[in-house]
């Protein structure tokens, strides 16, 4: 057997308390990862699972520090190093992908610089080879237009786009080992799907390691050998990757997977109830007794040691045996259709574009660009009713939402909210417009301050739309958190002391204390563990109950949208493909494109595969005549394809196709591949 090429010994993480006291975020951490190998740690926000990754890099946020143990990378111990040393090693033979891009993106460098850079630095390549290795990385990661994305700045590219980049960064070094903190977070279902298949290439083809921090359990079972399960910094259950997410022998694993939407299962997913301890406060038995339906008063009294099953699995629990009675499959019960016949928003010919017109542009009175990002886009969502927006990363779903909330001007088209017009641009809307419509952005870091508490960020809206202050104020702050599963104590955090699921949950806090009408949500579950997404999930689906609440949804998550949602519109490069009732759309896809997508969701079982093709190509722009799928389409039917735009096929339901196929040849084709 192979010298580990990662090995975690013992390690030990942790801070020092308001009272001086020793908190732990990581307990007495043993793991080891072989070349070749894949490690999945999956487990809830702040269990520790990115304090781990990075400490095995040698790194630890601020205010943390090593209590105890090791971390070695290639039979060396990372802390013991220089940071000369360790510079020499991080980004080239150990890279690390961010959660966050932006964390590894520079705003003022062009894609092909910053990857330029780090073959200059990692892999040693001559100065006129850079160019043809950037090229060939960024096709690899499946970004459209190589030679486009070369000369483009961050900002002008997608979120996916963004992170499909900060992917080939890392692997610009031919690193031997990969830590990847939610590497795919940002990815609509294809992309994911085609880099995971890349990922598991290259670490059998390069005999690479891999540590994969995800909350998406289905990732970790088509990428990964092996698991560790974390909760409340302990490693509580280990094992090969069927058996601990087939047959998990902890409760809290199995917990997890009920909280999972399911595609084949229109029905909300069940929360996980109760919370994770706080650092310090998990007492002196099971860290996971008072959220558990199987505990003891031995659970309470004892700590669980991990012990090896005769599966060849590792669990931290006394009653192993009983933990696999449990269901791992979630047994909720449908969102209600509270729909109301009064559209709260109607979308009237649509067209968004991007590029501005030059002063030369418009002294000739031309317009700058003469395919718009998106394109006559008609919607009406009514009251009460949750509309999804689905589509891969570049399909205009943030661009229609960042345009209705006035954050970008249309091209062309109309936005009515109720009855009245509202202005393109959010300067010219009243206060009142202002508080009804509320967007929650993808990155959280794009909306939370980072020089405010928590509790300053949740007192804006509070103070400007309501007038409230002094106890009321904290009150409702703290009301406000319980609704997304986070305590009092969060009040006086900065973002930057907060994990990626935290934030994304303040992040949804500020939006509803506005209590909206509308709710934009751009990938808001995104960054959140499976329990805490199901806790969210029904919280939307409370309020949209309760008070009315509208949304629109928009999800890479195709099983997420599912759940929640009434409706379901399909875009494909700023253009509307397919639109209908969620179970109509899901349960037989009348468009092809549809039905690429449905085919590469991945499901929480190593047994079953993605249906990918292996030369489906993304684009960056759609052609300027004709279907706008017509160059990935497996079903062409030849020139009227590239030549006309085509027609809408209305079905029943207000199910509507555009495809020159009509909806009776469509539904024959189909059928034999449908989800």
């Amino acid at each position: 057997m192979s010298a580990p090429m990662i090995e975690i010994a013992g390690l030990s993480v942790g801070f020092t308390g308001r009272g001086g006291a020793t908190l732990p975020v990581l307990r007495d951490i043993d793991l080891t990862v072989r070349p070749g190998e894949s490690l999945g740690l999956v487990g809830e926000s702040g269990s520790g699972k990115s304090t781990l990754a990075l400490a095995a890099m040698g790194y630890l946020k601020r205010g943390l520090r090593r209590l105890g143990g090791s971390a070695r990378f290639r039979g060396e111990d990372m802390f013991a190093k220089s940071r000369t040393e360790l510079e020499a090693v991080r980004g080239g033979k150990l890279a690390l992908i961010p959660q966050n891009s932006g964390q590894s993106l520079t705003p003022t460098l062009r894609i092909g610089a910053q990857l330029g850079e780090a073959l200059r630095l990692h892999a040693g390549l001559p100065a006129d080879q850079h160019r043809g290795r950037v090229l060939d990385l960024l096709g690899q990661v499946r970004l459209p237009d190589p030679e486009a994305i070369f000369d483009r700045f961050p900002h002008e590219l997608s979120g996916g786009q963004q992170q499909r980049a900060a992917i080939a960064m890392a692997l610009a070094g031919a690193p031997d080992a990969l830590l990847l903190d939610e590497p795919t977070t940002g990815l609509d279902v294809t992309t994911q799907a085609h880099i995971l298949e890349l990922l598991r290439d290259l670490a059998a083809a390069r005999g690479m390691a891999m540590v994969y921090v995800s909350h998406d359990l289905g990732a970790i079972a088509r990428v990964c050998d092996r698991v560790a399960v974390m909760y409340a910094g302990e490693i509580v259950l280990q094992g090969s990757v069927r058996q601990v997410l087939k047959a998990p022998a902890h409760p809290y694993a199995r917990g997890l997977l009920a909280s999972i939407p399911r595609l084949s299962d229109p029905a909300l997913p069940v929360a996980l109830g109760g919370r994770p301890p706080a650092p310090g406060q998990a007492g002196a038995g099971c860290a996971f007794v008072d959220r558990c339906a199987i505990a003891e008063p031995r659970c309470r009294g004892e700590h669980p040691a991990l012990a090896p099953l005769p599966t060849g699995d590792a669990v931290r629990c006394h009653f192993p045996d009983r933990a696999q009675m449990l269901p791992i499959a979630g047994q909720g019960s449908a969102s209600d259709d509270t729909r109301g016949d009064a559209p709260v928003l109607t979308l009237n010919d649509l067209s968004i574009s991007y590029a501005r017109p030059g002063l030369f542009d418009r002294l000739l009175g031309r317009d700058a660009a003469a395919v718009p990002t998106v394109a006559d886009v008609s919607l009406t969502v009514r009251r009460g009713e949750t509309l999804g927006l689905v589509g891969e990363s570049g399909s205009g779903k943030s661009t229609i939402l960042k345009t209705v909330a006035g954050l970008l001007g249309a091209a062309g088209g109309e936005i009515r909210f109720e009855d009245t017009l509202l202005p393109r641009v959010v300067e010219r809307r009243s206060p009142d417009q202002l508080r009804r419509i509320q967007l929650v952005f993808q990155n959280p870091d794009d909306s939370l301050n980072p020089r405010q508490t928590v509790a300053e960020i949740l007192e804006q809206p509070l103070k400007l739309y309501f007038g409230l202050s002094g106890q009321a104020l904290h009150d409702r702050s703290v009301a406000i958190l319980d609704r997304v599963r986070l305590g009092a104590h969060y009040l006086d955090r900065l973002p930057g002391q907060l994990s990626g699921g935290e934030k994304q949950r303040v992040a949804i806090a500020r939006a509803f204390a506005a209590e909206p009408d509308l709710v934009l949500c751009d990938e808001v579950t995104s960054a959140l563990d499976v329990s805490v997404q199901a806790a969210v999930l029904d919280l939307l689906d409370d309020l949209k109950r309760s008070q009315g609440t509208t949304y629109i949804f928009v999800s890479h998550d195709l099983a997420v949208v599912r759940a929640l949602s009434d409706r379901v519109a399909v875009l494909y490069q700023g253009r509307l493909c397919e639109i209908g009732p969620s179970a109509r759309v899901y349960g037989l896809p009348s468009h092809p494109y549809t039905e690429v997508l449905l085919g590469a969701v991945l499901e929480p079982d190593p047994d079953i595969a993605p249906r990918l093709t292996a030369d489906d190509v993304v684009e960056l722009a759609p052609p300027a005549r004709g279907c706008a799928f017509q160059r990935r389409c497996p079903r062409k039917l030849g020139s009227i394809c590239e030549t006309d735009t085509p027609p809408w096929r209305m079905g029943d339901g207000g199910h509507a196709v555009r495809c020159h196929i009509d909806l009776p040849d469509l539904a024959a084709v189909l059928e034999p591949s449908a989800g």
